[in-house]
């Protein structure tokens, strides 16, 4: 049965609100959904998540969107050609649907999106631990709540490019003229300040689907009642799918639920600092973390040229990534590799194959100095960070600390694991435990980085 509409804006409930959107979905002819909204009181805010509507068993579908009611840039651009060419060329899709939404949000109660618009607006890029994107972080608290993790780099880097998208703006308005026929407004960088656009595109990147078998104009989608109402795990084995008979995206639950249980769907195989970035969400059983462990052959080596043969032997290069992970221990090519990169006698060289450093040192010498080094280089990266576990755990624990402290700290705490067991794994390896994270003045010709 449909809830009655609200046509008065007095004293209206945040969950009233939240009804609204499913009557619009109905009202322009969704199905019925076997999810409502509710609302849930997480680390100090109020938030909506989506439950399910009555029991469910595994396999139901709880979701069904039609596709008219999905936004995707084949629908805002309604060329294929277009919105590709804009999106290889210029601009990504995130930055063309914020667009796009913002716009419509000029539009107010004429737009057709207006309750979906106005839920995003309320939701704010943040996610069901109560914490925004860090792109909507406030000044400073990035490089305060995440000291020495990688993410802070990485947060720089995508508020920079969405500036350098920002002032690309008024190439899609020029480019796409009949799209914004019907917005009586400015163009879009006197329309629109780059804050406002920052926290739309969070509010957007915090929301869309990534579909999968769908053309490309179609593999960002907005879905109503989708993320971030729907919670995100890392474990679950349900996802958003488009199904091209009905036309519609759906998600068939993966086990039974009661109803009012918060309904879950699997983010993808995204790390935690990912998750932190896109959705302000961090989750502790993620088992996707890693940590990039890079290594770097000097041209300067006397032996560069021999050694590159024998990696490229093995697909290779000079400049090598390895991921580390939780309870994995070390890369199973990370010490042939550092062996063989640390190789300084040219017959030793001429006779080595990564199959025979994987089987036993080089020399002791040889095993002292990659140890030394990979020890060396995991301690330092540790105490890049500016708290201890024990304070990481006093965060999250803590009942006076904000949600934003507290997704760092459980961020912190899984990248300080996965560090340290990597360094347990290389101080077990080594004779003098002390020597080897300690190290002594030797140069080494081989360079690590994170």
């Amino acid at each position: 049965m449909r809830h009655k509409r609200v046509s008065s804006a007095l004293a209206v409930s945040e969950t009233a609100r939240s009804e609204q959107l499913i009557e619009w979905l109905q009202d322009h002819g969704a199905p019925q959904q076997g999810v409502s909204i509710t609302e849930v009181v997480q680390e100090g805010n109020t938030l909506d998540v989506s439950v399910a509507a009555r029991d469910l068993q595994a396999g139901e579908l709880a979701l069904r969107i039609p596709d008219h009611l999905v936004i995707t840039l084949d629908r805002v651009f309604e060329d294929d050609t277009l919105a590709e060419l804009l999106t290889t060329d210029k601009l990504s899709e995130l930055a063309c649907l914020t667009l796009y939404l913002m716009y419509e949000k000029k539009n107010g109660r004429q737009s057709v999106w207006y309750e979906f618009i106005k839920e995003l607006d309320r939701i704010q890029a943040r996610g069901q631990m109560g914490a925004k994107s860090p792109l909507l972080w406030d000044e400073g608290q990035v490089d305060e709540y995440l000291a020495g993790s990688p993410l802070v780099a990485e947060i720089k880097e995508r508020l920079k490019g969405i500036e350098k998208e920002y002032a690309e703006l008024d190439t899609v308005w020029f480019m796409a003229g009949s799209l914004f026929n019907g917005y009586p407004y400015d163009i879009p960088t006197e329309a629109f300040p780059l804050k406002l656009f920052q926290q739309a595109f969070a509010a957007v990147q915090a929301s869309v689907v990534h579909l999968q078998g769908v053309p490309l104009s179609k593999r960002f989608a907005l879905v109503p009642l989708g993320p971030p109402l729907l919670s995100y795990s890392s474990t679950a084995k349900a996802m958003l799918t488009y199904n091209r008979e009905a036309k519609e995206v759906q998600l068939a639950v993966d086990r039974s639920y009661k109803k009012g249980e918060p309904i879950k769907a699997w983010c993808g195989p995204q790390p935690n600092r990912r998750l932190l970035l896109n959705y302000g969400i961090v989750t502790d059983d993620n088992p996707h973390d890693k940590m990039a462990l890079t290594v770097t052959l000097p041209h300067a080596d006397p032996l560069f040229q021999a050694k590159r043969t024998v990696l490229q032997q093995h697909n290779l290069s000079t400049q090598q990534t390895f991921q580390l992970q939780r309870d994995k221990g070390l890369p199973e090519q990370l010490l042939p590799y550092l062996r063989l990169a640390h190789c300084t006698d040219a017959d030793s060289l001429k006779k080595a194959t990564l199959e025979t450093c994987c089987s036993a040192p080089i020399s002791p010498e040889n095993e002292r100095t990659v140890l030394h080094q990979l020890a060396s280089h995991l301690q330092e990266r540790l105490d890049r960070y500016r708290t201890s576990c024990e304070e990481d755990e006093a965060t999250i624990s803590s009942t006076t600390a904000g949600p934003r402290q507290k997704v760092a700290a459980r961020l912190l705490r899984i990248e300080k694991a996965i560090l340290r067991g990597a360094l347990e794994e290389a101080l077990r390896l080594t004779d003098d435990r002390d020597e080897a994270v300690r190290g002594d003045a030797r140069t080494v010709p081989v360079r690590l980085s994170s």
